[in-house]
């Protein structure tokens, strides 16, 4: 009796066809165990294909001028004009000045459930930003517990961070991306636990330095690669630190044409140093990049530790048993959401829903349970479409709604099926897939994204009044003085890139004491276009099966070629020299 049981549960994997780029991929025996225990089908989109379906709906960095509806108040708000949603001021839409129930609506069994959802998204108010107990800071998003903050998104307990994505317990920093416990940096990427260090990429507690690849407890070095313990090192060779200080004494990063030179020696300099296959510290039986004390997990990236038994996400922490999550943690059983989490449980295609108990399709829900299709509600229990229920009349329709989706599903204008256990449909999503964190991670064309059924938003023409060409910048920091603050800077790329460039930008005071008190020369580029440059540096979150590159002797394998082989984010068309764990760890210092 017990082996029927078993057998009963057991699954074979399964390759499927995907409904959108049409593609085979494979779906696991784990994944359909997993799907069983949520009482969820099996997904119809591959897991590429379902990532930028949830990060179709992630506007991070793309903010406008709009109008609180409530009060007439000018704000900022991720939602463009154009989109003609209703919204309001953060504080009010926490306030009890409104009740997100009175826009409730009865289950309508002759239409799909996705278009009664569309309608109701074009009817309650939403918040104009993603911040959640924040302070000082208006021009930020999806940003929590962050204070005086400047264009700083997806911050988690930051103070003072500008021009800044994905920082956690970070502090008087510039320009980073998805660092960690850091104070004191500028122009970091995917690091941890730094302190006056930086253009620096994949290496964790260090002090005073500069231009670090992979490192690990370094002070006062400049431009290595792959060192551990190491003090008063330049290109990888040790110096006393006298010399070190004569040596270091001549890269002047306060002149813009030196900093460039030497970023141009650093990259020959690191081209010829092996590379890790990936960043994993800490963890066992996980694939993916940039993780941190997690376990039992595929395809996980951006990880900041405890992560177990989950697959197909991005920038979490704290999280357990979850499938399919971009943002978020401190949570359990999620599937298929974006921005989730905290002390939550079994909380379903959700959008910027936090602390909920078995939900299924929201939006912008909070510290509730039992809901099935609503957005905006707060401490509510046992809700459809914004309405009301008993707990018994929820647990006798909730039901009746899934099967209702799988017999009158929603199909979109390319024929794709959604049926219960689909996330939302694309064209459901207020944004522009060139509006998106999609578009970051999932580079496509206009034609591309369009083929694909997402919205494009075309360029807007701006009429800056341009008060200092770049080329007319002062070469070295020494020689501005204050009356930059606050001026039009043309942006070297002029809007001739595909990095969102805004075509120009102005230096803050705060900023511009930052570049002078550490010497560094004023930026060419725009925020947007920084924050491209900064993506390119980091791998995509992708992984291609490949064998080590080492043919060196002397290492466990021998006289002959290694032949490990690993999950890896480096494409095997990359130029980088890409290492299994053992023989990288017999090449660094």
């Amino acid at each position: 009796m017990l082996w029927r049981r078993l057998k009963k549960t057991m699954h074979q994997e399964e390759t499927k066809n995907c409904q959108n780029c049409k593609k085979n991929f494979v779906i696991e025996s784990e994944d359909f165990n997993f799907y069983e225990k949520i009482k969820v089908p099996a997904p119809t989109w591959c897991p590429e294909c379902r990532a930028m379906r949830r990060l179709i709906w992630r506007n991070e960095r793309s903010l406008y001028h709009n109008t609180c509806a409530f009060s007439g108040k000018n704000l900022i708000s991720m939602f463009s004009p154009e989109t003609k949603l209703v919204m309001y001021d953060h504080d009010i839409w926490w306030s009890d000045k409104w009740d997100p129930l009175t826009y409730g609506q009865d289950y309508d069994f002759s239409r799909p459930f996705f278009e009664q959802y569309k309608e109701l998204l074009q009817r309650v108010p939403l918040m104009n930003l993603g911040n959640i107990n924040c302070l000082q800071g208006e021009y930020g998003n999806h940003n929590t517990d962050c204070k005086k903050f400047y264009l700083a998104y997806a911050c988690y307990g930051s103070e003072n961070i500008s021009y800044s994505q994905g920082t956690v317990g970070v502090k008087d920093s510039i320009d980073l991306y998805t660092v960690m416990k850091s104070e004191k940096c500028y122009e970091n990427v995917t690091c941890t636990g730094l302190y006056q260090t930086h253009f620096s990429y994949d290496s964790d507690d260090s002090i005073d330095s500069a231009f670090l690849t992979c490192c690990i407890n370094l002070q006062n070095c400049l431009g290595c690669i792959n060192l551990r313990h190491k003090s008063y090192c330049i290109f990888n060779k040790q110096y006393s630190k006298a010399d070190y200080e004569n040596e270091r004494a001549k890269y002047d990063f306060g002149s813009y044409q030196a900093l460039e030179n030497f970023k141009e020696k650093y990259n020959d300099f690191i081209k010829t140093e092996p590379r890790r296959f990936a960043s994993i510290l800490k963890s066992t039986n996980v694939t993916g990049d940039n993780i941190i004390n997690s376990k039992n997990s595929k395809n996980i990236f951006d990880v900041y530790g405890d992560v177990e038994d989950s697959k197909y996400v991005a920038h979490v922490m704290d999280l357990k048993d979850s499938y399919d999550l971009y943002g978020g943690g401190i949570a359990s059983l999620l599937y298929e959401g974006v921005d989730e989490g905290v002390d939550a449980f079994k909380q379903f295609f959700g959008l910027l829903t936090h602390s909920c108990l078995e939900t299924n399709y929201t939006y912008m829900c909070y510290g509730s349970e039992y809901l099935f299709g609503c957005i905006g509600l707060r401490n509510q229990n046992h809700c459809i479409l914004n309405k009301k229920y008993s707990k018994e009349e929820y647990e006798k329709l909730m039901p009746k709604m899934i099967e209702h989706m799988n017999t009158v599903p929603y199909v979109d204008s390319l024929g794709r099926i959604y049926r219960y256990g689909e996330f939302f449909p694309t064209d459901l999503s207020p944004f522009a897939y060139n509006e998106t964190i999609a578009g970051e991670y999932y580079t496509l064309n206009k034609k591309e994204a369009k083929g694909y059924g997402f919205k494009w938003k075309e360029k807007e023409e701006r009429d800056y009044k341009i008060e200092i060409k770049t080329e007319n910048l002062p070469d070295h920091i020494k020689e501005v003085d204050e009356s930059i603050i606050g001026k039009i800077i043309g942006c070297l790329h002029k809007g001739e890139c595909e990095e969102q460039c805004t075509e120009a930008f102005k230096i803050l005071d705060s900023e511009f004491q930052f570049y002078k008190k550490n010497n560094f020369a004023l930026p060419r580029l725009c925020p947007n276009c920084r924050h491209f440059q900064r993506l390119k540096k980091r791998n995509p979150i992708k992984l291609w099966h490949r064998s080590c590159m080492c043919e060196k002797q002397g290492h466990f394998h021998g006289q002959e070629k290694c032949e490990v082989q690993f999950e890896t984010s480096y494409a095997p068309d990359r130029p980088e020299i890409i290492y299994c764990e053992k023989c990288y760890q017999q090449e660094v210092y």
